[in-house]
């Protein structure tokens, strides 16, 4: 089995290579920056590479582009070169090159605005039907690239899945009010609850979509994350009183959580709902809140192995002070000379 992986110097990349190889797949990584993980160097949109790298592959596992992390420091058209070009340059060559499986990671991101109601109103329960309204370039160049999956897959020669994958990153938080209020462990571990996915769980659902995908569907687009205890009628109340409820579920969980000084967040606006990923793909995460209550109340780390090996593959050549990364929020054109402020030199 020859598997490509686009992206194989990040994340999700790296993490999806050491597995791929792991099961005895022959592995191409194409990344821009060299890595262990990464067999041939250059851009996701540059066509003559790509054709190269593409020769005999199975699957595509394309998990190259620009993120939200990059908002603030990369331009529109950069994000379309390289988010939807780049995507639409790799179907092109899959398809010519006969390859069975197209898997896309994308984000949960796409559903912009729609994720974050004002304080008060019921928190939103996202499944992959849920409405979307883009809130800037990233979700909106991932959406596109979707829809780009979604066109070459209707002459019904080449499966394309889409994975909106939830937060499976291991920096600190990128709200500084969050970084400054809560142990970023802590950070982690309340996310499992309702908008997060361990990496290793995120590399099984990808696996799972290449290989043992129950739909008949050519497109199908699945979210990918821990999944969570809540059930659609809690959103009411999770928006202004969640400890009752989460008392209710986990009666230990506030004296694990007193032990080591963390609390809950006063509010959840979101649910990620993954029964669709769960159903179709046969896949059960494993490193869920019960899970990580369990690992902390016996002194294990509720992170798995995989994540501590990955750790944080950073997005800059920059350090950014008392900072993961610069952040822009809540406007589609969002880079206009905001790099410059905002960059400082490597300490």
């Amino acid at each position: 089995m020859k598997v490509l992986i686009t992206g194989s110097s990040g994340n999700l990349g790296t993490a999806l290579s050491i597995i791929c190889k792991k099961k005895g797949f022959e592995v191409i990584g194409i990344d821009k920056r060299p890595s262990t993980e990464t067999t041939h160097i250059g851009q996701i949109n540059d066509e003559t590479f790509i054709d190269k790298c593409m020769r005999g592959v199975d699957i595509v596992f394309h998990t190259a582009g620009l993120h939200k992390p990059h908002v603030a420091t990369h331009s529109i058209y950069e994000f379309i070169e390289t988010n939807v070009w780049g995507t639409c340059v790799l179907l092109q060559s899959a398809k010519n090159h006969q390859v069975k499986t197209f898997v896309f990671s994308s984000t949960t991101s796409v559903y912009g605005s729609v994720l974050s109601p004002e304080p008060g109103l019921p928190a939103i329960w996202i499944e992959e039907s849920t409405r979307i309204e883009s809130k800037n370039i990233y979700g909106l160049t991932k959406l596109s690239a979707e829809e780009l999956c979604r066109l070459f897959s209707m002459d019904q020669k080449m499966r394309c899945l889409v994975l909106r994958n939830s937060r499976f990153f291991y920096e600190d938080d990128d709200n500084k009010i969050i970084r400054d209020t809560y142990d970023q462990d802590n950070v982690k571990v309340n996310e499992l609850l309702y908008r997060r996915v361990d990496i290793e769980d995120a590399v099984q659902a990808h696996l799972n979509a290449a290989f043992e995908y129950k739909g008949e569907a050519y497109f199908d687009t699945f979210i990918i994350s821990s999944t969570t205890p809540f059930c659609r009628e809690d959103c009411s109340r999770l928006n202004v009183e969640p400890e009752k409820i989460i008392n209710q579920l986990y009666p230990r969980c506030l004296d694990i959580y007193n032990k080591k000084g963390w609390k809950l967040f006063p509010r959840f606006d979101r649910v990620y709902d993954n029964a669709r990923a769960r159903q179709l793909l046969n896949w059960e995460p494993k490193y869920t809140f019960a899970y990580a209550l369990e690992c902390l109340e016996q002194g294990k780390p509720f992170k798995s192995e995989l994540a501590e090996t990955v750790g944080w593959k950073k997005y800059h050549d920059n350090v950014y002070l008392d900072m993961p990364y610069p952040v822009f929020e809540d406007n589609m054109i969002s880079h206009i000379g905001y790099k410059k402020l905002l960059d400082v030199n490597t300490l």
